[in-house]
């Protein structure tokens, strides 16, 4: 799996689903997307649009399509890949034909889901399932069911950091930066790579909001004027955390150099010691190390380096939702195959990812965060569709890369100023805005 899959799982799982991009869909739609009482007597052809070419290409989708007919023989299922998942499918948005099942694209506004999915039940009845499930609710009805989710926190070479004489997570900024000087001094490795050329790697430090305080209404506390970048906040305390990694000396040489697909294998093979990235990418990592003659044993996660009476704490939030289109003529079918694959396939397990179900175990790649008691925060999204708003009026971009390049710039003397001078300039812009919006 390459960028493809790191773009739209992680990043789109934090890509707050801003405005609407889109000018079809339909009048909100009031028939609920409802299983079939029989699955032997269920009938119809669905498309699923996905971004997993790999996937395809691979025949895994067709393998899952193979289980699913065990169970729904009359209802077959066929697949779209889609490389620029979100630039294709928000031109097809335009129209009714945008598939049965797709992945909810960041250009839907939360509030318009009604006018292009339908309605997939109660949000209070979903909730006691499904994990992530008020990401999609509007006005009490879930509109997307999660694929899966992902913890957040820092992938790492444990055998390279033990190297460095290091073999407890830090537990403070502090000490992470520490640690990083002693990977960099005794090692030569790159202590930590930013994957700043990519862009969206610098958009899952925003996907932390919440571990810093342990708090699952950290998100929607952005909503109003509240300077997220003061001193000790969440945004406070990762961005400075970002912005001393680079001051520091302790990222790559030339960010501008960067390559994702690079950094896999460099990190496997010792020479990058840590980079913040989802808990998706642990398997990723992993098979790097695998075919770099590694050990992929190796491949630690650990969470942000902030120790509270709860312990260490990581956010969990959501990949992609699955949808049913509003206009598909096999609601049915659609909803047979999405409950289907989230249940009954396996899928969240194969990738190593957060189950949507709530009943299913975490996965084996967090083995070492349960075994250290870190607090998972299911992070809310009740409030995303106004923190978005703010972040779309002060033109600031929570979930895009571009504030923390020029972060990332201004650490590294390409680009005047402070970290102090840029939070009052980010804080002053996104309160201005709240002003505008409300709360």
């Amino acid at each position: 799996m390459g960028k493809t899959r790191a773009l739209t799982g992680t990043f789109l799982a934090i890509a707050a689903l801003t405005v609407t991009g889109c000018g079809g869909g339909g009048t909100p739609s009031k028939e609920t997307a409802s299983a079939p009482a029989d699955p032997k007597t269920a009938s119809g052809t669905i498309t699923v649009l996905t971004q997993r070419t790999d996937l395809i290409k691979s025949g895994a989708m067709k393998a899952y399509a193979a289980e699913f007919n065990k169970v729904y023989p009359k209802i077959k299922v066929k697949f779209e890949g889609l490389t620029d998942y979100e630039g294709e499918v928000k031109i097809r948005m335009n129209t009714d034909e945008y598939g049965d099942v797709l992945m909810i694209p960041a250009a839907v506004a939360k509030n318009d889901y009604p006018k292009f999915f339908a309605p997939l039940g109660s949000s209070i009845e979903m909730a006691d399932t499904y994990r992530f499930s008020d990401k999609s609710e509007v006005d009490g009805k879930t509109y997307g069911i999660a694929q899966f989710g992902t913890a957040n926190g820092f992938v790492y070479n444990k055998a390279l950091w033990k190297k460095a004489g290091v073999t407890d997570w830090p537990s403070t900024p502090e000490e992470f930066l520490a640690d990083l000087k002693a990977v960099k001094t005794k090692t030569g490795a790159v202590p930590y790579y930013t994957n700043f050329k990519d862009g969206w790697p610098l958009v899952q430090w925003s996907a932390n909001i919440g571990s810093v305080t342990c708090d699952q209404e950290a998100n929607n506390k952005l909503a109003g004027a509240v300077s997220p970048w003061k001193a000790g906040s969440e945004l406070g305390v990762i961005d400075t955390l970002l912005f001393d990694i680079v001051k520091d000396g302790l990222s790559e040489k030339d960010p501008s150099t960067t390559n994702w697909e690079a950094s896999k294998s460099k990190l496997a093979k010792g020479e990058i010691g840590s980079m913040m990235v989802g808990s998706w990418a642990i398997s990723q990592m992993r098979d790097a190390a695998e075919k770099a003659g590694g050990n992929p044993d190796d491949i630690g996660y650990m969470p942000v380096p902030v120790q509270r009476e709860e312990g260490q704490c990581a956010t969990l939030v959501s990949d992609y939702q699955q949808a049913v289109n509003i206009h598909s003529d096999h609601k049915e079918a659609a909803r047979a195959w999405i409950d289907w694959f989230t249940q009954k396939s396996g899928y969240s397990a194969k990738e190593g990812a957060v189950p949507t179900l709530k009943s299913a175990p975490m996965p084996d790649t967090l083995k070492e965060f349960v075994d250290n008691d870190v607090t998972f925060v299911e992070r809310s999204e009740a409030k995303t569709g106004t923190v978005n708003e703010i972040d779309n009026a002060a033109e600031i971009g929570l979930n895009k890369p571009d504030y923390r390049q020029k972060l990332v710039d201004i650490a590294r003397g390409a680009q005047k100023g402070s970290a102090e001078s840029y939070f009052a300039e980010l804080n002053k812009k996104w309160d201005d805005a709240a002003k505008t919006i409300g709360s």
